[in-house]
């Protein structure tokens, strides 16, 4: 027997059988014939070392723990779509390509998968790459992750470009996520939200060993690095006849009328499928007509995305609790009678607020009605009073908190109560959590989880102590190795060098999100000079009202804010804004822009901080003192009031030119 030849053919053979199992759901061998071929062919990979492949089916159960992952940029942005939600929305997108489009057309319409989207490059025949979506310019490397998926081919063979990309989505089959789910809970572990939550979750370990043993597939659809075909219908197959695993319920549509009528089909037959799906891509099939129909500010125009009605069960109201937020706000949440919904089990869901429960008149033991917000967050959206029980009394928002204890307080035109507290201990949670969090000083492995960890165990109480842990102390926390406890450090050492920016934002103080931080560094320079402001040198500072300024105020007047303060400025914490580079010319000096919309390429956050940058300002509202309107996708009234005034409205492109004058 020829080692090598037997040994090539039980390769093959085991990737077809993954074709078959994972891609066509038309298996041909038992599970145990399965086992036996992979075991077979690691016995002759062990005894013969020597015909190594790193694209085995036996190289895809993961390698070591990885120290985390390296950041990969995009051949071509990922860019969203746009949305639409009925027949009159999709009409319109019609339109609008016709008006464009001189001759005839045609879409091609497919599921819009639930997943989580990947880009995945092949180069001669084999993967070489995996890359997350990210911000849709720069993901995460996440190769050895993508390797260890079994529907996902290491290997094309037969007819293959040199080099190309392709793109989709990686999701959960239904039950597979169930079963997760219950081995979870057996554990003793917390289950996942939803198939689409655990698929991210997966796809974000560092140890590519569980990944492995995650029940991941893959939809791939999206072609690109070639020039024919010329149909997306076309790369489509293609895809498929190189091994790639393709979902076989796309269609080609003539007209808009059958676009609606696959529409309308798969919003009623969408609980038949294994996999969830939000609704349908409908794109033009013709990529020359693409390049005529080109882009708007964040989306191309040549595809659009019907995202189906929010989907809607009946449940039993069980109990109202009420949950304490980081800043003390209360927020009453329903306790239901569990029930599944648009892939997963909801038993919470928000009522907002009291106000809220009394306008819809909500009791404990009613029948309600539920729906997940945008098929992401669930909430209580009606009664059924007929089912109502005899005896149910009106919701009575309790004036103590449930948490630690203290009086509960509302302020003057506020709808939320609010535990005065700092010390109440989901507070205290919050607060270290949203200190550590990515947009405020992104200390990399300090979670929700981390953080209970460490107040439990005594070790913090405020943010501040977070800059005083010691290795000793983290290697005595469960679940934590001495290699965990290196890279928590390192991250909290690098976290001493983040903007003045981040830092304002991190600190919690109310009504000061990451724009108004942004604002508070640029015109104070330093936590010194904002600490000792008045509210009417607070006031002073165009963006910031009075409800930001007395609440900048107080937080800086109490004398537990300035303690935990004070421990991180002795710990080396950054408390000053750098200054500027000479080399930064001010492009934009004594310009004042308004930002609406969606941007491609830029986050709000982004753009706001270039404008910054290059001297100009950032303004929330339009007037006849704005220069310019950037605005992208689905800009609202912002654009409306620019377009009466005669304000220049630009976008992204024109905003990029500018950059580069």
């Amino acid at each position: 027997m020829d080692i090598k030849v037997e040994i090539e053919r039980l390769r093959g053979a085991i990737e077809r059988h993954n074709r078959l199992y994972y891609q066509e759901a038309a298996p041909e061998i038992s599970d145990a014939e399965y086992d036996s071929l992979y075991r077979r062919l690691q016995e002759l990979e062990a005894a013969y070392p020597q015909y190594y492949d790193a694209n085995s089916p036996t190289q895809r159960v993961g390698g070591e723990l990885l120290d985390g992952f390296k950041p990969a940029a995009h051949s071509e942005p990922m860019l969203s779509l746009s949305n639409v939600y009925s027949l009159e929305e999709l009409s319109d997108f019609d339109r609008r390509v016709r008006e464009i489009i001189v001759g005839g057309y045609r879409y091609v319409c497919e599921l819009k998968i639930d997943g989580v989207g990947v880009a995945l490059r092949y180069e001669g025949g084999r993967l070489i790459a995996a890359i997350s979506r990210g911000d849709g310019e720069t993901g995460d490397d996440i190769t050895v992750n993508i390797r260890t998926i079994r529907g996902i081919p290491l290997l094309v063979k037969d007819k293959y470009p040199p080099f190309f990309e392709v793109r989709g989505e990686v999701y959960m089959n239904v039950c597979d996520f169930r079963a997760l789910n219950a081995g979870r809970e057996r554990a003793g572990e917390k289950p996942f939200a939803n198939p689409r939550n655990s698929t991210a979750g997966s796809l974000k370990l560092l140890d590519p060993r569980e990944v492995a043993r995650r029940p991941l597939r893959a939809f791939l659809y999206d072609l690109r690095g070639i020039e024919q075909p010329v149909l997306h219908s076309a790369r489509l197959q293609y895809l498929t006849e190189m091994g790639l695993p393709v979902n076989v319920e796309w269609r080609i549509c003539r007209d808009m009328a059958e676009v609606w009528a696959y529409c309308e089909e798969w919003c009623g037959k969408r609980e038949t499928l294994p996999y969830e799906i939000d609704g349908v891509v409908v794109k033009v099939d013709d990529y020359r007509q693409r390049g005529e129909l080109g882009f708007t500010a964040k989306s191309p125009r040549w595809a659009t995305a019907y995202k189906f009605p929010a989907q809607q069960a009946m449940t039993v109201l069980k109990g109202i609790t009420l949950q304490v937020g980081r800043v003390g706000y209360v927020t009453p949440v329903a306790e239901l009678e569990p029930v599944y919904l648009a892939g997963s089990t909801i038993r919470r869901a928000t009522l907002h607020n009291e106000e809220e429960i009394a306008r819809k008149d909500i009791r404990v033991g009613d029948t309600v009605s539920i729906e997940k917000g945008g098929d992401v967050i669930p909430k209580v959206t009606g009664v059924e009073l007929s089912l109502r029980p005899a005896g149910a009394s009106a919701f009575v928002m309790p004036a103590l908190c449930p948490e630690c204890g203290s009086g509960l307080v509302r302020e003057a035109g506020e709808v939320m109560r609010r535990c005065p507290n700092v010390a109440c201990p989901p507070q205290r949670l919050g607060r270290i959590a949203h200190f550590a969090c990515r947009g405020g000083m992104d200390i990399e492995g300090m979670g929700e989880s981390t953080v209970k960890q460490l107040l439990d165990a005594g070790l913090v109480s405020d943010y501040g102590d977070v800059y005083y842990l010691k290795k000793d102390q983290l290697v005595s926390l469960d679940r934590f190795a001495e290699k965990s406890a290196d890279n928590l450090l390192e991250g909290i050492e690098a976290s001493k060098e983040r903007p003045l920016e981040k830092l304002i934002f991190s600190l919690g103080i109310k009504l000061v999100g990451a724009g108004a931080a942004r604002v508070l560094a640029g015109h104070f320079k330093g936590i010194e000079r904002l600490s000792k402001a008045s509210v009417e040198e607070l006031l002073s500072v165009e963006e910031i009202g009075p409800g930001i300024a007395q609440s900048v105020y107080d937080f800086f007047r109490n004398a537990n804010n300035l303690r935990t303060i004070d421990k991180l400025r002795r710990a080396g914490v950054k408390m000053a804004a750098e200054a500027a580079t000479a080399e930064v010319k001010p492009v934009f000096a004594g310009q004042t822009f308004v930002l609406t919309g969606t941007l491609p390429r830029y986050s709000r956050e982004q753009a706001t901080e270039l404008i910054l940058k290059y001297g100009g300002k950032v303004s929330s509202s339009v007037s006849k003192k704005t220069d310019y309107v950037l605005a992208g996708e689905n800009a609202g009234s912002k654009l409306a009031k620019a377009l009466e005034l005669g304000v220049k409205v630009i976008d992204e492109v024109e905003f990029r030119k500018m950059l580069e004058g």
